[in-house]
């Protein structure tokens, strides 16, 4: 088990960016994979993009892929999320989650599912 703090959050203009930052203790973070999620008020939690901690492998979804980047700094034990031309439908209560390699997991691991381990979330507004 690990825990997991999301900071960076706030308030943004459309065609902004931010950074987001997701820390990991209680473990090295090398072998998870660490997943990216958000969830807008009266909406399911989205998976965004994912990590792997085995060989640095990334996915996205089609809505933030190439202006999302995901990337970790293993040393610092930290994942990061960069988001550019941020628009208004991304605002949302942004998630972190990591996930123990297990035999039987199926890449990408996007699913809330997959993941053991969740940070409290940080809001990110995107608005004029």
């Amino acid at each position: 088990q690990v825990q997991l703090v999301e900071s960076g959050g706030g308030l943004v203009q459309p065609g902004g960016s931010l950074r987001l930052s997701c820390a990991v203790s209680g473990d090295t973070l090398d072998y998870y994979t660490v997943g990216w999620f958000r969830q807008a008020p009266g909406k399911e939690r989205e998976g965004l993009a994912c990590i792997s901690g085995t060989d640095d492998n990334t996915y996205y979804v089609d809505s933030v892929k190439g202006r999302f980047t995901i990337s970790r700094d293993n040393a610092m034990n930290t994942v990061y999320l960069q988001m550019n031309s941020l628009k208004p439908e991304d605002t949302a209560v942004y998630y972190c989650a990591a996930d123990w390699p297990r035999y039987g997991s199926s890449w990408p691991l996007l699913s809330i599912y997959d993941y053991e381990d969740w940070g409290q979330g940080t809001q990110v507004t995107v608005s004029s």
